[in-house]
């Protein structure tokens, strides 16, 4: 039975954060309609670990099941012993409970010894990244027990942030009547050695050379930290003193203090029975305190440990336990070697395990007050839907957990900047996607500006650069039925990534694929666009790195202007040529077009901010031609047509305002007459969000005029991402309504029928099926947050007013 809710005196769980029930299954979950692409199913958590340090997950059913610790690498597979469990005795009840966290149980016999099956819906999982909540309430437990869990991922702390550790708080408080006898046991596996292929699961993950060792230290002098720290170092044989990628620590750990009691298990078999520790556990929460260790010769070893205390009726305690671990090397395909972030803090030796879990505890509460603080604003804000409130940070998951990169090649000067690169996703493992960063990386510019902006540097010194080498251009080869080639990189061409994790990311850029994009028409205006943004939401102060960043903004403008065909707008090229890869776009585009617009507007304020009095007059002049040939040949009374030349010309992209989103962002104003913008807006809504799954599942990317479904594959779907940013634009220009009915219907679609969380996929289909799962791009939702209401700009609204509208 599931006890009732009891009164608790601890942290509350804020009414933002999203609930679902333990364990509790899904009915129609979503699945993925791409042969190949990645679909662990909807049991899915918040996941722990810093930016670039690896992450891991536990599911809301109560298992560690997703692994992110090699670099880019997805593995999913639960390791049996690695669980929370409890046991809980009412003072003079003749035995107590013990009770595994977890809603089942392993595939076979091992831990037989153990008591799996923790009820399903006995409690709820909560989440508001980066926290989570397990609240558990079982009427078998005298007491109630909440487990809060988060890594310190903190704004503007670019150290912090970096750091690979999970923190377990143990809420405890006591109801009843009674005193309570509480013991919280943490069990790991021994995984040292296992993160070394690209394998999504560990199928030969060897354990030869393992070994656990218990650790015991003294801490005084500080006000969090007096007592003994207690815990188990997970380490394995090494051939030298440098490790290999593979090659780490990890640490569970809690402190011993009087009236709170730690006991442990160095070392017992996962594989085995597990009575070793369940026997003492159940008996009265401690374990043997058996140090015993061996070196394994393929049997996988685990340990565990054991936090016990006693509640007073009524009495409530928090008490800290973590998770650390020490994995220092990147290598990527090509072998170059990378150190990651958090070394320029605690070493590269990959021994430093316990170290990061000693500051774990030292600094779990402050962590803890700080993220709060961080969200409170947000998250208290009762102006604003309260599902947005939650899904606002449950979305920037993939800042850490979406094979997020941040180091320094080994061996370079520790002044230099680190790298740092979201992944687009797993299935499409590209680092630092520049057309889906100009979406994904919103909330990285709000809170960790200055990666935003290295980021941003990194690819202008790509732009003069040219790589020759020649690679394969899929598509077109698969439509020519014969292999067609094209460069990797050209001069002038803002390349469409850094690299990929099985080449040499950040040095060989822009990876041949799927297309060719060095002439691809909107990633040169978006590079112009994200610089322009970073220097404006940072303060409009930071003319250095708007000084550096010039040159390569006018080169990327310059090599667009060769598509030019004398309309003053670039053209599509007959090919998907822009991040809709698998849409083809011919002609003066919505889309491309309106990036572009925007792009020069940006640059003219920029060439003006740097006194360049010159290039802003030439840029405003080039606006103004371009304006006038985007309205003239796209507009038809009610919207900006898809194109000029392709099958798809009259279609309705819900993006076709993109670049007028991004000049709302920054100030530049109109690009086009207002009254055009909200004809359009509310066409979109109309058409794309309204008449697409009844108005339940976001903007489809393209509808046709009547409102039909199109049979382009990428035109029939909605992306979250792109979604978010029209909600966005809807926002500025006062149309909260129909913002909120666009952005809750992705909402809807993943936390409350598709089973999408903390897997956002970036598209799904009129089925909700999707594909892309881990995606990047729909942390876009902060578009809704940062979008200040719109404003003139007299060098862009005066010239808008001044055009002559076209007859429909």
């Amino acid at each position: 039975m599931i006890a009732a809710a009891s009164a608790w005196g601890g942290d509350s769980i804020p009414k933002a954060a999203w609930k679902r029930p333990l364990g509790l299954p899904l009915a129609n979950p979503g699945v993925t309609r791409s042969a190949g692409d990645i679909d662990d199913g909807y049991w899915q958590g918040a996941p722990v670990g810093g930016m670039g340090a690896g992450t891991f997950s536990r599911s809301y059913r109560g298992d560690f099941a997703r692994w992110h610790i090699k670099a880019a690498t997805h593995k999913y597979e639960p390791v049996d012993a690695n669980q929370f469990a409890i046991f809980e005795q009412s003072q003079g009840d003749p035995q107590g409970i013990a009770q595994v966290l977890m809603n089942g149980h392993p595939h076979g016999s091992a831990l037989s010894s153990w008591q799996w099956d923790y009820p399903q819906g006995a409690g709820d999982y909560a989440a508001l990244f980066p926290k989570a909540w397990f609240d558990y309430r079982w009427d078998k437990f005298p007491a109630h027990i909440v487990l809060e869990q988060f890594s310190p991922l903190l704004p503007n702390n670019y150290r912090d942030s970096s750091y690979p550790v999970a923190v377990y708080r143990v809420h405890a408080s006591n109801p009843s009547a009674k005193p309570v006898t509480v013991s919280v046991l943490l069990s790991w596996t021994n995984m040292s050695g296992w993160f070394r292929t690209f394998t999504r699961d560990f199928a030969g993950a060897p354990s030869q050379g393992n070994h656990n060792e218990f650790v015991s230290e003294k801490i005084s002098g500080s006000e969090t930290m007096n007592g003994t720290m207690k815990g188990i170092v997970f380490d394995r044989n090494r051939a030298g003193d440098a490790p290999n990628e593979w090659d780490g620590q990890f640490a569970i750990a809690a402190l011993d203090t009087p009236g709170v009691e730690v006991t442990y298990q160095a070392t017992f078999q996962s594989s085995g029975d597990g009575k070793a520790v369940w026997a003492p556990f159940a008996k009265d929460g401690r374990l043997a305190d058996e140090a015993k260790s061996w070196v394994s010769d393929k049997e996988k070893l685990a340990g565990a440990i054991a936090v016990r205390f006693t509640l007073q009726p009524g009495e409530t305690k928090v008490i800290p336990m973590v998770i650390a671990w020490d994995f220092p090397l990147v290598q990527f395909g090509e072998g170059r070697k990378w150190n990651r972030r958090y070394t320029d803090f605690y070493g590269t030796s990959g021994r430093n395990a316990w170290k990061i879990a000693r500051d774990g505890l030292a600094h779990a509460a402050d962590w803890s007050d700080a993220i709060d603080r961080w969200q409170a604003p947000f998250v208290n804000d009762e102006s604003k839907p309260l599902w947005y409130r939650g899904m606002l940070f449950n979305e920037l998951y993939a800042l850490t957990d979406g094979g997020t990169f941040w180091g320094r090649e080994a061996g370079s000067d520790k002044n230099a900047a680190s790298s740092f690169a979201l992944l687009e996703c797993f299935d499409y493992a590209y680092y630092a996607t520049l057309d889906v960063g100009f979406y994904a990386s919103l909330p990285l510019l709000k809170f960790w500006p200055e990666i935003d902006k290295q980021v941003l540097l990194e690819f202008a010194d790509t732009v003069p650069k040219e790589w020759p080498e020649q690679g394969l251009w899929v598509w077109k080869s698969d439509l020519a039925g014969v292999p067609v080639t094209h460069k990797r990189k050209k001069a002038g061409a803002v390349p469409h990534d850094l690299g990929v994790p099985e080449g040499d990311p950040f040095v060989a850029v822009n990876e041949p694929g799927w297309q060719d994009t060095n002439d691809w028409k909107d990633l040169n205006s978006k590079f112009v666009l994200m610089v322009y943004r970073d220097f404006v939401l940072t303060g409009r102060t930071d003319t250095a790195f708007l000084r550096r960043t010039w040159p390569a903004m006018q080169s990327a403008i310059e090599y667009l202007r060769q598509f030019d065909h004398g309309g003053g707008v670039p053209e599509n090229s007959g090919y998907p040529d822009q991040t809709y890869d698998d849409w083809v776009t011919s002609g003066v585009s919505a889309y491309c077009g309106g990036l572009w617009l925007a792009a020069l507007r940006a640059a003219e304020e920029t060439a003006r901010t740097l006194g360049d009095a010159k290039s802003a007059a030439e840029y405003h002049a080039q606006f103004l031609k371009g304006q006038q040939t985007y309205i003239s040949r796209l507009w038809n009374g009610e919207y900006f047509r898809y194109d000029t030349g392709s099958e798809s010309k009259d279609d309705i992209q819900t993006d076709q305002l993109a670049g007028q989103w991004y000049a709302n962002l920054t100030g530049l104003g109109d690009l086009v007459p207002h009254a055009m913008q909200v004809s359009a807006m509310k066409k979109i809504f109309a058409v794309n969000v309204m008449k697409f799954g009844g108005g339940e599942m976001g903007a489809a990317n393209g509808m046709s005029a009547d409102g039909t479904i199109l049979t382009n594959a990428e035109a029939r779907e909605v992306w979250v991402g792109t979604t978010e940013g029209y909600a966005g634009l809807l926002m500025s220009e006062g149309l909260q309504d129909q913002a909120w009915k666009t952005a809750w219907g992705l909402y809807h679609v993943i936390y409350e029928t598709k089973g999408y969380w903390f897997r956002t996929p970036e598209a799904w289909d009129i089925t909700g099926n999707f594909r892309a799962g881990m995606y990047m791009r729909p942390m876009a939702i902060w578009a809704l947050e940062m979008m200040p209401p719109r404003q003139e700009d007299p060098h862009s609204a005066q010239s808008a007013s001044a055009i002559r509208l076209p007859t429909p």
